[in-house]
């Protein structure tokens, strides 16, 4: 998980969101992982410039559902300039006179279906395409956008989504980060499959999501060009750039599947606690799958990111990146556990809107629990009590939310810890046994697709037999410090458990 400049871009998108809104969103479509707009008139209309998420109402753009993205770049290190070319692959949901991606570099040209479209900008991040010709639903669509321009440099009050970094850049970041290197459909309600090909100078590594469909290829100019394969339905945050010195380690795991994990060289004498930790990764996955299901992805592994980058990590599709500060104290498999949990809570099954942030951090906090009481290191019961008490009746924590925490605290600290003593109340409430059904029957049910918690509790409900509203109300959705069962109820101090210390240093970094 992470946070970015979410305060803001929420500000904005109230002051932008009644002029830029022109269309009408439409009805969900009943397709696993996709939400589509239908037409609700003959005549053509603008695609809307957002999907009206709750708390980031621009995010996304009406009007059209992507299928793929190729997205083809050239990048320069020395001065941080990105160009290149993305091809969306797309079908009309309605039919419409123009419609909207959201992207902030500067575009040198569109296309769609091969003819030459005007482009204008709008609002915060909008890219507006005027169709060149009548667009109808269920129509394909090919749309081809040129651009060029220095991700750094290309500010969002005052913020960019892209790091640079001494060696290279990474594109990393939550709930937005496409609008600094591709233009997309950027809510995770269109999920989509894509194609990473940059080329770089010798030297210089590339990592991305999912496989390698070829080695890197030599291009003039002492050049080298990769390309990255994501094979699965994906939400566009969760595409990312890794581009530096990276060692590229290589293996398989138990279920066969490739495992690509990277290690920035400027690393230093924190280098060798990312190795251990990161190395773990293939281990871990196999354990979760044997609580959550099935994995669902075509491959495996981690990228501990550059010494002067990120102060979080991001459980990016496939391949999570770490920032450098998890390793300060040595190994910590706590965040290893917690991004690769997001496969399943926030990869696979994707919020519906940004309001269910539980189903990704709570699930995602909750299996470093479980990790816990897996390698003896602490009961979830022992975790929960310690947790309990460590945060006092009167602390602001209890204010928050975790089943509706606002827009400005998406990942607030209470979405995680007390969003983790939801689920451990759950469980409670109906028994290991249905819980431990519910869990891989969640992400079976919702498998690249998108939830709410209103499903999950319908779910739940469904498997357990038990009404939930009094769990759901009281540990969601209900401020103040609640009162545990009279069952579970410590009356005395609790004891550390062993694994605190490693879940406390990884939820520092990455709650805000």
């Amino acid at each position: 998980m992470r946070r970015v400049f979410t305060a803001a871009i929420a500000a904005l998108t109230v002051t932008t969101a009644g002029t830029l809104v022109t269309g009408t969103p439409g009805q969900a479509d009943a397709r696993p992982g996709k939400s589509r707009s239908v037409a609700v008139s003959a005549a053509p209309k603008p695609g809307s410039p957002g999907l009206g998420d709750p708390y980031f109402p621009d995010y996304g753009n009406g009007g059209y559902d992507v299928d793929h993205y190729d997205v083809r770049l050239r990048y320069e290190p020395a001065t941080d300039r990105l160009s290149g070319t993305t091809t969306i692959l797309a079908t009309a949901t309605q039919d419409l006179s123009r419609f909207n991606l959201d992207f902030l570099l500067d575009v040198e040209s569109v296309r769609v279906n091969g003819w030459t479209a005007r482009f204008a900008r709008e609002g915060v991040h909008e890219l507006a395409v005027t169709a060149p010709r009548g667009i109808t639903t269920g129509q394909a669509l090919t749309i081809v956008v040129t651009y060029a321009g220095v991700p750094s440099e290309t500010l969002v009050d005052g913020y960019s989504g892209w790091t640079r970094t001494s060696d290279g850049a990474l594109a990393v970041n939550e709930p937005e980060s496409a609008w600094w290197w591709f233009p997309s459909n950027d809510h995770p309600l269109d999920k989509a499959t894509w194609d990473v090909s940059v080329s770089v100078p010798n030297g210089v590594e590339v990592i991305s999501n999912g496989v390698q469909p070829r080695p890197p290829l030599a291009e003039a100019g002492n050049r080298m060009r990769w390309g990255w394969r994501s094979t699965k339905p994906g939400a566009t945050y969760l595409a990312f750039l890794a581009i530096g010195q990276y060692d590229i380690v290589t293996d398989t795991a138990p279920n066969g599947q490739p495992v690509i994990n990277a290690y920035s060289t400027t690393l230093g004498d924190r280098g060798p606690a990312a190795r251990a930790s990161i190395e773990r990764t293939a281990e871990i996955v196999d354990w979760e799958s044997g609580i959550f299901g099935p994995y669902p992805f075509e491959a495996q592994g981690g990228v501990a990111a550059p010494i002067d980058s990120l102060s979080f990590a991001l459980e990016t599709q496939t391949r999570p990146v770490y920032g450098p500060g998890f390793w300060r104290r040595g190994s910590n498999p706590y965040v290893v556990v917690h991004e690769n949990a997001h496969q399943w809570f926030g990869d696979s099954v994707s919020v519906a809107n940004w309001s269910n942030i539980w189903l990704n951090e709570g699930f995602a906090s909750y299996a470093e629990w479980l990790w816990s009481e897996a390698q003896g290191e602490g009961t979830a019961q022992e975790l929960f009590d310690f947790t309990y008490a460590d945060y006092p009746a009167d602390d602001e924590f209890w204010q928050v939310l975790p089943g509706n925490p606002g827009a400005s605290a998406v990942f607030d600290g209470a979405v995680y810890d007390r969003g983790a003593m939801a689920l451990h109340q759950l469980r409670l409430t109906v028994g290991d046994d249905a819980f431990f059904r519910i869990l891989p029957a969640w992400t079976a049910e919702h498998r690249y697709g998108n939830g709410t918690i209103a499903q999950f509790q319908a779910l739940a409900e469904r498997i357990s037999g038990v009404d939930l509203d009094p769990v759901f109300t009281t540990w969601l959705f209900t401020p103040g410090r609640p009162t545990p069962a009279a069952a579970t109820r410590t009356t005395t101090a609790p004891a550390q458990p062993k694994s605190w210390s490693q879940i406390r240093a990884a939820h520092q970094l990455l709650a805000r």
